[in-house]
């Protein structure tokens, strides 16, 4: 709208149009918050993904690794002759 068609109008119609630019504008500003709000739905899912991956799992020795390492343990025991 060029300027000299907001000099031409009076005070009732610049008043409706301040309001219909506010009401275009809140309907886009609701409409991209939800567009953001979804896309960061689906990104949140590779947040939850990325922290279950961070906890290590853990690790049971096994049997024949606790005789090993006992043994090493143990000092050696001198035979009688």
């Amino acid at each position: 709208m060029a300027r000299n068609d907001l000099d031409a109008l009076s005070i009732e119609e610049l008043a409706a149009l301040r309001e219909n630019a506010t009401d275009k504008l809140m309907e886009k500003v609701a409409a991209r918050r939800a567009e953001l709000e979804a896309e960061l739905e689906k990104l949140s899912q590779y947040d939850r993904l990325a922290k279950k991956s961070q906890v290590a799992p853990v690790v049971k020795a096994r049997k024949s690794d606790d005789k090993k390492s006992g043994e090493e343990l143990k000092e050696p025991v001198a035979k009688a002759a």
